[in-house]
């Protein structure tokens, strides 16, 4: 019987697909991103399943759209009793580690602008009683990650495994703000590391001018994104001697903003060496006109997770500084994959690579995520490299969704699937017509009067959005109008694209109802 494979799960945070090389940008370098792809399967059209750091991350886990798991938006954690395939992994004797962010569950700490409101004139529910749901996620097993209560490493604190996780070491937050385990170790390291963080200490450098960019004074063998690296190679020493499989979750809070690329990684790509994307400015959507006001009036405050509009300058130094902290990753993965290759785990470990989710980056004027599920926010990195079955720089342009990972490494080690699974290996059964991203928000954001619950519908062609309680939605011919530029949600030349895809998204609603649980009886 051949060997059960081991693998290397890596998630970088809020990376768009074409911020790689192999995926065609010429100015960032990722040779060792690129390594991979070079012998293994690319995939060009890989979505999320919803472009939401918990939602998706959830999605991966389980397999299920967030609609069914319950994560919907960022607050929301995945509940205990929901399987994951990590689970499976472990039931099937693998051994298990996450290092790196996790964002299963909360981790700012901060309150819910969704909360339940007494109506006057009627009698309030009990507490108990005052969600769908029981359980409704609120206990102390859901505070794990909660940095506010973060005084003693998270596997102290654990009664068990972490979502079928053995080996936990978490860095949650992002940039030079992350937190956690990481930052308990950091503090370790030198007793002023808290006198290091945030713009409020930041080295003075005026070459980069943008929101939520500044140059930390955290060197770069203490940033997360060393660390995490370290830890990965550390962790997998401990696995050589033993025959059995793993898997390892390696996980980058980067490069999520804010943008702040430690040591030489800061200037290492030059704003005037970045082409604005070709939408830059363009679009005429409700959000986007009043984004660009609040930019032209200063009423937007651009300093938290709500998406914003930017200058050209702006955008230029964002991405810049984007490219140094994805370079930094490159090489850290570089570093773990020479550990593989002299522990002598190399030959037998599939590596995979992906993104939580991806960024604007200047589509449209804008950056961040959430609301507008355009290409770079809705399309991710998916790489395959299996040194078992080498390809030589395979590319598949099927549809493909962050719901098929957990189904796909699952079927290369050999595991059945629990009922409910809702995606499909992508390495041997076909692509379905089309993916549906989901996303529900919390609160209202600069161009929304309201929380937003949007779904879409891509397919090998068309891309098309429908919000609840709007009168605006989107329609775009990704074929000839891969830039999403002209909206032909309203155009009566359409009328029966839309119509078409509107019974496709309802189809493919329907086959992503769920199957579990399953019966006890026949009745």
């Amino acid at each position: 019987m051949t060997a059960r494979p081991n693998f290397l799960f890596i998630i970088t945070d809020q990376h768009r697909a074409d911020h790689l090389g192999c995926y065609g940008n010429g100015v960032v370098k990722t040779p060792n991103i690129d390594q991979l792809a070079a012998k293994g399967t690319r995939f060009e059209r890989f979505y999320v399943a919803n472009p939401i750091c918990m939602p998706n991350r959830a999605s991966i886990m389980t397999g299920r759209m967030s609609s069914l798991h319950g994560a919907r938006h960022n607050g929301i954690p995945l509940a205990r009793n929901h399987t994951t395939f990590v689970e499976l992994l472990k039931d099937a004797g693998y051994r298990t580690a996450l290092i790196g962010k996790s964002h299963l569950q909360s981790f700012t700490g901060l309150p819910a602008t969704n909360v339940f409101t007494a109506e006057e004139g009627k009698q309030a529910p009990s507490a108990s009683l005052r969600d769908a749901f029981k359980d409704n996620r609120h206990t102390e097993d859901y505070e794990l990650e909660n940095t506010r209560h973060w005084e003693t490493p998270v596997a102290s604190r654990l009664s068990g495994d972490f979502y079928g996780f053995e080996h936990v070491e978490i860095a949650a937050g992002h940039a030079d703000e992350a937190s956690g385990d990481y930052l308990l170790w950091a503090r370790q390291q030198r007793a002023d590391f808290d006198d290091l963080v945030g713009p409020e200490n930041a080295l003075s450098d005026h070459r980069y001018q943008a929101p939520q960019a500044w140059r930390t004074a955290v060197p770069e063998e203490l940033y997360s994104t060393s660390w995490i690296a370290e830890r990965s190679q550390a962790w997998l020493e401990e696995q050589a001697a033993s025959d059995q499989p793993f898997f390892l979750q390696m996980s980058f809070p980067d490069p999520h903003h804010p943008f702040t690329p430690p040591g030489k990684y800061w200037g290492m790509y030059s704003p005037s060496d970045i082409d604005l994307p070709a939408s830059f400015g363009k679009g005429d959507l409700p959000p986007l006109l009043a984004m660009r006001k609040a930019l032209e009036e200063g009423t937007d405050p651009r300093d938290n997770q709500s998406p914003f509009a930017v200058t050209e300058d702006e955008a230029r130094s964002i991405i810049a500084l984007t490219y140094g902290m994805i370079h930094m990753i490159d090489d850290a993965i570089g570093r773990v994959m020479a550990s593989l290759e002299s522990l002598g785990l190399a030959g037998n470990t599939v590596i995979v690579f992906t993104s939580d989710h991806g960024d604007y980056m200047g589509d449209h004027g804008l950056m961040l995520k959430l609301l507008l599920h355009y290409q770079g926010l809705v399309r991710t990195p998916f790489i395959w490299h299996d040194p078992q079955h080498p390809r030589d720089a395979d590319c598949s342009t099927a549809l493909a969704s962050s719901v098929d990972i957990a189904s796909t490494i699952l079927a290369r080690a050999g595991i059945q699937e629990f009922n409910g699974m809702q995606g499909r290996d992508l390495l041997s059964t076909s692509a379905p017509e089309a993916v549906l991203v989901e996303e529900d928000s919390q609160r209202t954001m600069t161009g929304f009067e309201r929380p937003q619950r949007v779904r879409t519908v891509i397919t090998e062609r068309y891309r098309m959005s429908v919000r609840h309680g709007e009168d605006w939605g989107e329609l775009y011919d990704l074929e000839n109008d891969p830039d999403e530029l002209v909206n032909l949600h309203d155009d009566p030349d359409h009328a029966a694209v839309r119509a078409e895809l509107t019974d496709i998204m309802l189809r493919r609603m329907i086959e992503l109802q769920d199957r579990a649980p399953l019966p006890a009886y026949r009745a």
